[in-house]
């Protein structure tokens, strides 16, 4: 007997949730960094800000850098990136869980801190053509945790906060949900460390993306 629906939308962050690609952004704003001669951030506080928006993202990693020299930064990252993300897939099951949860006639749609033009990238080149409904990236609305994107997405489907679920990796996205209203789920697998999460009150922290699926095909 199939259950009750809980969630109409479910929103997913992209990076280190659906896309295995933490260990390359933090490569590339490092590299990017050591082209303009700039103090490099650690893993750690490169590994931090992914999900910003880029431009927010530089600011956090690499502060006290002239305001002059953040597009300089930013297009040695896009540079870097863009050479290399032919390296990426999706988390193994990504795939299979997405199609599950688009049989099930969920709007399923992305909040990320991509630029568009990453994010159709990756798209065309990750299968997934056609699953996802909507998609909202930094560089077309405001950069998390601001809750715009979230709010666009539910104006655009019609959906309730409270039937709307948050999917991501990070802090800055599960704060992106409390900003919006709306519960959300962390995974542990991406940028973050799980011990930051429970502040932020997701629903479940899940390890894998097995363990995902299977939460959402028994619980949303």
């Amino acid at each position: 007997m199939n259950l009750p629906r809980r969630f109409d939308l479910i929103v997913f962050d992209w990076d280190g949730t659906l896309f295995d690609s933490t260990a390359l952004i933090v490569r590339c704003i490092q590299d990017a960094c050591a082209d303009l001669g700039v103090t490099v951030p650690s893993n750690e506080a490169a590994t931090y800000v992914i999900g910003l928006g880029l431009q927010d993202a530089l600011r956090h990693a690499v502060p006290g850098l002239h305001a002059s020299r953040y597009p300089e930064l930013a297009q040695r990252y896009r540079q870097h990136y863009f050479a290399r993300q032919h390296e990426l897939s999706l988390f193994e099951g990504s795939l299979e869980m997405l199609q599950a949860l688009k049989s099930r006639h969920h709007w399923l749609a992305v909040a990320t801190g991509k630029a568009r033009r990453g994010l159709d990238e990756a798209l065309a080149h990750s299968q997934l053509a056609g699953l996802f409904d909507g998609t909202r990236t930094a560089d077309e609305t405001a950069s998390k945790p601001d809750p715009r994107m979230l709010l666009e997405l539910m104006r655009e489907f019609g959906a309730e906060p409270q039937r709307t679920l948050m999917i991501g990796d990070t802090t800055h996205d599960l704060q992106l949900a409390l900003n919006a209203g709306t519960p959300s789920l962390a995974v542990s697998y991406g940028a973050h460390e799980p011990e930051a999460f429970e502040a932020y009150g997701p629903l479940a922290v899940l390890h894998s993306t097995a363990e995902l699926s299977d939460w959402l095909l028994g619980h949303a």
